[in-house]
Parts: C-alpha cells; sequence; structure tokens
C-alpha cells in the first residue's frame, strides 16, 4: 500500500482539519495510507510525523485551525533541510505529497516539485488570493466573521454618532474587505488594489454627516497605502519570517486623521487573527473536503504538479506554477460594484 503524506504550511485558516479529513478518508477508497507532517514543511526536515486513521481525523471536520499545526519554514532555504527532505520521504515510504497552503507555500511547493518529488497543492488563504480558483477554503468563513463585528459594530456607531474604521486583513489583496464591506453594508472601503486620496474620503463621510447620516463605518484593508497618512516602509526588523512586513496599524493612522480633519469622533477597531479563527462555514467545510478529495484522485491518476480549483461549480486543476505566478485582485467590477451600493465615491 502507498503512503500519501500530508502537510499543512503558512497561516491558519478554518477548513484545514476538514481537507486533512478528506484526504485520510479519500486515501482509504484509493487504497492509500496517510501520513500526517507536523508543522508544515519543518516537519518534513525534522522527520516528525503521524499516521492519520479514521480515528484521528474522526470530529475533526469543525475545528478551526489544524491538528497538524503549521509553520512558514521555507524548504528551500538551506540545501542541507532539502536533503533531508528526500531522504524522509524515502525513510517514511511516501508516494507523494500533498501540501496545503496560501501563495508561500504553493510557492515553495512549485520549486520542490521542480526538484522531481510528487506534488498535489491545495489553495488554502481567508484572503482568496490564488490565482486560477474562483475561491479559497478559509475566505468565507472570515467574511462571515467581518460581517458580523461591522454588524455589531454599526449599532454603536450609530448611538454614538462617531465614525468607526473596520481593519481587516488583506496585505496585498482586498478582497475580504469588499466582500464583507458590501455584507456589512459600510460607508467605505479601502483596498491595496484602488489608490485613495484623503481628501476624497473626507469629502464622502462629511456629505453622509451634512446629509443628516450622523455616523460611518469604514472598512480598511491591513494593506490599504496612502501617503497623506504618513506611512513609511517598514524596516526589516518588523518583518516575519517570510519577509512581510508587520503591519502598524492603517486603521489607527487612519482613525487619528479622519478624527482630526473632520472633529468627528472615531474609533478604531482591528479584527486582527480573529479573522482567521473558530469553526468552519457550511460553505468552507464543503469545499476544503471536496478539494480533499480531488487531491487524492489526482495522486492515484499520477497528476503531479498541480493545485485543485474550484472553477464555476466544479472542482479542477491547474499547474502549480500558473496557481502562483500572480496574485489574484479584487476584479475591478466588483469593486465599483460596492462603490455603486454604498454610494459612489464622492
Amino acid at each position: 500500500m502507498k503512503t500519501i503524506g500530508v502537510l499543512t504550511g503558512g497561516g491558519d485558516c478554518p477548513g484545514l482539519n476538514a481537507v486533512i479529513r478528506a484526504v485520510e478518508r479519500a486515501g482509504i477508497k484509493y487504497n492509500f495510507e496517510t501520513l500526517g507532517i507536523r508543522n508544515g514543511w519543518q516537519g518534513l526536515i525534522d522527520g516528525d510525523v503521524e499516521p492519520l486513521t479514521d480515528f484521528s481525523v474522526s470530529g475533526i471536520l469543525p475545528k478551526g485551525g489544524t491538528i497538524l499545526g503549521t509553520s512558514r519554514t521555507n524548504p528551500l532555504k538551506r540545501t542541507s533541510d532539502f536533503q533531508k527532505i528526500k531522504a524522509n520521504i524515502k525513510k517514511f515510504g511516501i508516494h507523494a505529497l500533498v501540501v496545503i497552503g496560501g501563495d508561500g507555500t504553493l510557492s515553495a511547493a512549485r520549486d520542490v516539485a521542480k526538484q522531481g518529488i510528487p506534488i498535489v497543492g491545495i489553495p488554502k488563504t481567508i484572503d482568496n488570493d490564488i490565482s486560477g480558483t474562483d475561491m479559497t477554503f478559509g475566505f468565507d468563513t472570515a467574511v462571515a466573521t467581518v460581517t458580523e463585528a461591522i454588524d455589531r459594530l454599526h449599532t454603536t456607531a450609530e448611538s454614538h454618532h462617531r465614525i468607526i474604521v473596520v481593519e481587516v486583513m488583506g496585505r496585498n489583496v482586498g478582497w475580504i474587505a469588499v466582500t464583507a464591506g458590501i455584507a456589512g453594508g459600510a460607508d467605505e472601503i479601502l483596498i491595496p488594489e484602488v489608490h485613495f486620496t484623503m481628501d476624497g474620503v473626507c469629502k464622502k463621510l462629511k456629505d453622509r454627516y451634512d446629509a443628516g447620516k450622523k455616523f460611518s463605518i469604514v472598512v480598511i484593508a491591513e494593506g490599504a497605502h496612502e501617503k497623506d497618512l504618513g506611512l513609511s516602509s517598514v524596516p526589516e526588523n518588523e518583518r516575519d519570517e517570510c519577509g512581510h512586513e508587520k503591519f502598524v496599524g492603517v486603521g489607527n493612522i487612519l482613525g487619528k486623521e479622519l478624527e482630526r480633519r473632520l472633529g468627528i469622533e472615531t474609533r478604531v477597531t482591528i479584527l486582527g487573527h480573529v479573522q482567521r479563527g473558530g469553526s468552519p462555514t457550511a460553505f468552507d467545510r464543503v469545499l476544503a473536503t471536496r478539494f480533499g478529495v480531488a487531491a487524492v484522485q489526482l495522486v492515484n491518476a499520477g497528476e503531479f504538479g498541480k493545485m485543485v480549483a474550484l472553477q464555476g461549480n466544479k472542482i479542477t486543476s491547474i499547474s502549480l506554477e500558473s496557481a502562483v505566478n500572480q496574485l489574484k485582485t479584487v476584479d475591478t467590477d466588483f469593486y465599483e460594484l460596492a462603490m455603486t451600493v454604498i454610494g459612489g465615491r464622492k
């Protein structure tokens, strides 16, 4: 019986356990044993693995996070690490790897696959920024969490006649901000893909105030940028292990500037990692399950160097190369729809 190794890399998100469960269950059908690799690529370097059985994955479907643990380890950063990976793949008799992750993890998977390791990728990110798939699991849950937060903040904003700035995740893309902003009835949405001016934002909010609407909700993605806010590049010592900027809180800077310019009491809520946590929605559980089964089917067919993807309502596959060669940014039409619903840009 052949063995599939499965690992989760990068940031955690709801639905990871549903994928792990689906890989193990589908493996049984296709006569594979499944080996869980702990803490992402680091587990494959260290030889830190555990057999996954029908018993060990029982009950994990609704749980957030990942029972295998995760890390942001780059498997090709050191030659010695990659040599350990190859040795452990041979040691544990791993026929193929199922790698679950976002852009960073799947970019590494692509590069490892080029070294002759059989790999199938599964797209995971709450940011929904991976090309070739209409949706990544974790996104729907994150949007639901943000939408609920906006709903709650509406009541306090209206009661106190305040502006409330809601900062959400989105380093390079604004899918969460736009989608939750539409669903939550935000009054302004600021994302990395669309440059904005403080003058434009302030005029729009002042027009609302002058029209008798004495409160506003502003949703801003963490990666939104505006020179007028006084933002500067982040020093290297303020970056994570992958070189990503550790954000200083663009929402706080925006909130102070809005209050200074408009003279309206402003509060800021930074949702942060709460967007990653908790139980996945039904949609994410089903999508994650479909991805897991499809990945095992690709392994069974010997189709490696690919990533499973949702296109329309069908699960298909694309090359890892095409999946990670560019980020999937917010569609212009989708953003314009949001601007139309919230009253357009003044």
